[in-house]
């Protein structure tokens, strides 16, 4: 049966750990012992090693300048800025300029990475000069293209002593004819030696194999004249050294990133329409609110001044009311007197007529009757005087009373046309009771003058 116990398998294990302990330091100490050997041998590769590794950290340096020399202008740009897409514009300039200088310094060849850096700064001097402060945003923009300006010669300083001058004027030229072919390209922030030296047709055949030649500087490795494994160890520092840089300044970019998105979201149509939008349903949840904080008062003003019309039109229309019923009284009370006075003209002219009912040829009955007198006539002709006038003024007096009393008026004048009709032919026998009536006292008084006379 094995044995489990834990000494039984931890002692062999930890020899093994010693015999790879041993194996790994002989091992180290044959490399360091080849290293000195070497060291001698290869001290000008070495120096030149060094050189571009201060190179390398020049550039790395300058590059987190770079990056801070231009975030307070485009800050102070976007604190200025009146719409989104302002914002949205100087947070991608930000955002690849800051990208482009960390990837640039992160790079594997200094001396690549120094004038990728040198192109960097100067085009975007030049977008600045022609299309930031000329064309779109004019002084605004003034400061951030200070800050390029003087981050330009800075760049340039970084191939001192790397490039001849017969090199550095070459690289002006090339810079300047890259630009005089894309003058409108605004991007170049990624925009590299290479990429664009190879747009212009650069460099020509034959270019790269003078020592004096740009390019002839750029198929170059500068640890190749280093022994196999020193090469080996800066070339693993070097990618350690480059790796720890980026990932220090990945977070900054992140940050950068998100807040251009922000700044992109901004920008959208569909983020303007749903902000228009919210606004307006604030807008309007705040009138709600103050509508619903004045509704009482609202309600109870609106309350009293209705009540308040509604009593002024009553009043208004109790005093045209109160008038109306005082003109219908005097008007009744004038039909009243008009009916009386036409009740007693009727029977005056009744018993007037009566008394010429008789037949002319009938013997007069000896009665005790009144005899003809003429004033009865007259007093007769006085009272219709003064029943037509009674007319008149109850004519006026309804037609004044207006439409309230029209039905009154109507039936009134109905009335009063009978009356009149019936006191018309009352008049008519009268006056051919009173024609007849003299005819025969005439001829009565004939008789008996004629008889007196015999």
């Amino acid at each position: 049966m094995a044995d489990l116990s834990p000494c039984s398998w931890l002692k062999p294990a930890l020899h093994c750990l010693i015999a790879a302990s041993v194996t790994f330091c002989a091992v180290q100490l044959a490399a360091c012992s080849s290293l000195r050997q070497a060291l001698p041998a290869n001290k000008e590769a070495q120096q030149h090693a060094a050189d571009l590794q201060e190179l390398q950290l020049k550039v790395m340096r300058f590059a987190d300048e770079y990056v801070g020399r231009v975030f307070e202008p485009i800050q102070q740009f976007q604190a200025s800025a009146s719409t989104p897409e302002e914002r949205l514009t100087a947070q991608t300039w930000r955002l690849s300029q800051s990208t482009s200088a960390y990837t640039i310094a992160s790079g594997p060849n200094p001396v690549t990475n120094a004038l990728d850096m040198v192109v960097l700064a100067t085009l975007s001097r030049m977008v600045m000069d022609d299309s930031w402060v000329s064309e779109k945003y004019g002084e605004r923009a003034a400061p951030l293209r200070e800050a390029h300006k003087s981050l330009e010669p800075q760049a340039w300083s970084l191939l001192d002593g790397i490039l001849s001058a017969p090199q550095l004027e070459q690289l002006h030229d090339l810079i300047d004819e890259w630009r005089a072919e894309h003058p409108k390209v605004r991007a170049v922030a990624y925009v590299h030696f290479r990429d664009f030296a190879r747009s212009i047709g650069r460099p020509r055949p034959g270019e790269q194999r003078s020592s004096d030649n740009l390019f002839a500087m750029l198929g170059l490795d500068p640890l190749s004249n280093l022994d196999p494994a020193v090469q080996e160890i800066a070339q693993t520092r070097q990618l350690a050294e480059r790796t720890i840089y980026y990932l220090q300044r990945a977070p900054n970019l992140l940050d950068m990133q998100i807040e251009r998105l922000s700044y992109q979201l901004a920008a959208m149509p569909e983020t303007e329409q749903l902000l228009h939008n919210a606004d307006t349903l604030s807008a309007a949840t705040k009138s709600i609110g103050v509508l619903a904080s004045d509704l009482p008062d609202v309600i109870s003003g609106e309350r009293e001044a209705a009540i308040s019309q509604f009593m002024a039109a009553l009043n208004a229309e109790q005093a045209q009311m109160r008038a109306l019923a005082g003109e219908l009284k005097n008007t009744l009370e004038a039909g009243t007197a008009t009916s009386e006075s036409l009740t007693t003209t009727i029977q005056t002219l009744d018993a007037f007529v009566s008394r010429f009912d008789k037949p002319i040829g009938a013997a007069p009955q000896t009665t005790d009757t009144r005899p003809f007198d003429i004033r009865d006539y007259t007093a007769t002709a006085r009272e219709l005087a003064t029943a037509a006038q009674q007319l008149q003024a109850l004519l006026i007096q309804l037609n004044s009373s207006g439409a309230a009393v029209s039905g009154l008026t109507r039936t009134a004048a109905d009335d009063l046309r009978l009356v009149v009709d019936h006191a018309f032919w009352r008049a008519v026998q009268l006056t051919l009771i009173l024609t007849i009536a003299i005819a025969a006292a005439v001829l009565v008084v004939r008789h008996f003058s004629r008889r007196d006379a015999h």
